[in-house]
């Protein structure tokens, strides 16, 4: 096992890094848009004009998985046979962070869109403020993606 981690260890870790990135904040986002789906098909049995205003917060917490997906993708790409250890676990560092905070940024973004559905159905002119409120949360999964992004541009093995 030593001899296989010595001579592959570097892409295996850096093919699970990958891995996490898109496994963690899919999760997350799959998560995030069935609450608001549900939510949303809800609102559709006695409203059904609002569906346009719905989908608009149903696919909020589905660009977490988008991040994690770029990311997983460009760490792919830096994957040789050849690598050395450090830089597959480093690889897999930098995709730590769109892993983790996609995936817990569009669980709470799910339930804070989950919320605007409510708002949507109960008072049509406030559903902006609906919007803004899963928005914020969008925020720290973007800082995930930038730190992610920086990490896996920054060092050159």
């Amino acid at each position: 096992m030593a001899e296989f981690m010595v001579n592959y260890g570097g892409v295996v870790w850096g093919a699970l890094g990958a891995a996490v990135a898109v496994f963690l904040s899919g999760i997350g986002s799959a998560k995030g848009v069935g609450m608001v789906g549900e939510a949303a098909a809800a609102l559709m049995v006695d409203q059904s004009e609002k569906f346009g205003k719905s989908l608009v917060l149903q696919l909020l917490p589905g660009t977490q998985g988008l991040y994690g997906f770029v990311i997983g993708l460009l760490a792919l790409g830096s994957l040789n046979a050849s690598m050395p250890l450090a830089h597959g676990l480093y690889i897999f560092m930098a995709c730590l962070p769109v892993g983790l905070s996609g995936w817990w940024s569009a669980i709470f973004q799910g339930r804070t869109a989950t919320a605007g559905i409510n708002l949507l159905a109960k008072n049509d002119e406030q559903s902006t403020k609906g919007i803004i409120y899963a928005v914020m949360v969008e925020t720290y999964a973007l800082l995930g993606f930038v730190i992610s992004l920086i990490l896996l541009n920054a060092v050159s093995f």
